[in-house]
């Protein structure tokens, strides 16, 4: 028996009605309230639409990952921390919305496995892969009307990327109405806030090194706190005090409130570095 799948698609599609399939009218109003939100996953068309009329001509593209962080952190700890920090920097802009976050960054070679590769859990995408998923987001941002579009990184790795990506467009629409903005300080100014835990909230780890291996877990104080903020399952709070081990780098993370605190404390101030930033590039563009 021989299928002929267009005539069914078509016998199907013919039975729905006009309104079904047509195009809903660019210009018309909002039937309802957005709600409280900077996530454009988080609103509809029409919200984004309005925003953007509104004057939040500013997108924030931030890219995670997924890799291994020891046995207490889960695999999206960049992402978890960009929940909190693209929030806290979207509103202290005023006039910005953020664009869902790249989770999936390169990680390492797939095969034979290399890097963050080693260990399970761990989800790569090859560096070409990754540069061509940020032009296709930045270009759609660019579409929709917005003017600047910032790209921070919370990994490492990912810098060389978003460098490339914003170089690249940037001198293909010479003299077009978007820019794009890597900014640089919200990875590495004070980085992993080595500074401020010590000056500013007394907390000092060991060993006194700033880097993001200074134990074999690939994992500190900073991102733990400020993971706890968005869920607290996500660092296993409740297993690890269970387990008599709810520390890190030889600092006590109880009781939780303290370290939720310390997190929020830490969102405000990466937030504050990068807001900075930010409208230094757009000034000086």
């Amino acid at each position: 028996m021989r299928y002929r799948f267009p005539t069914i698609l078509c016998s199907l599609a013919c039975l729905l009605p006009a309104t079904a399939v047509a195009a809903q009218d660019l210009d018309m109003p909002r039937p309802i309230a957005g709600i409280d939100t900077v996530f454009i996953e988080e609103m509809t068309w029409m919200d984004v639409r309005d925003a953007i009329l509104d004057g939040k001509t500013t997108a924030i593209v931030a890219t995670g990952g997924v890799e291994q962080n020891g046995p207490y952190v889960a695999s999206g700890k960049h992402n978890f921390v960009l929940q909190a920090t693209t929030d806290a920097i979207a509103r202290e802009l005023g006039n910005a919305l953020v664009a869902p976050i790249i989770k999936l960054v390169p990680e390492g070679r797939i095969d034979p496995p290399s890097g963050h590769m080693r260990y399970h859990a761990t989800i790569s995408v090859r560096q070409e892969t990754f540069e061509a998923m940020l032009t296709d987001v930045v270009g759609s941002l660019a579409a929709h009307g917005f003017t600047n579009i910032v790209l921070i990184g919370d990994s490492g790795g990912n810098i060389r990327g978003m460098e490339a990506v914003a170089e690249a467009l940037n001198a293909a629409w010479m003299g077009a109405p978007a820019r794009v903005h890597y900014i640089p300080e919200y990875y590495r100014e004070d980085i992993y806030s080595c500074q401020y835990l010590k000056a500013e909230l007394g907390i000092f780890q060991q060993p006194d090194e700033c880097r993001a291996t200074r134990n074999e877990y690939h994992d500190d104080y900073h991102y733990e706190s400020i993971i706890a903020t968005v869920n607290p399952d996500m660092i296993r709070a409740d297993q690890r005090i269970e387990a008599g081990l709810f520390s890190i780098n030889g600092v006590d993370l109880s009781p939780l409130e303290t370290t939720i605190a310390n997190g929020r404390k830490l969102v405000e101030y990466r937030a504050q570095i990068t807001v900075r930033a930010i409208r230094a590039a757009i000034q000086g563009q």
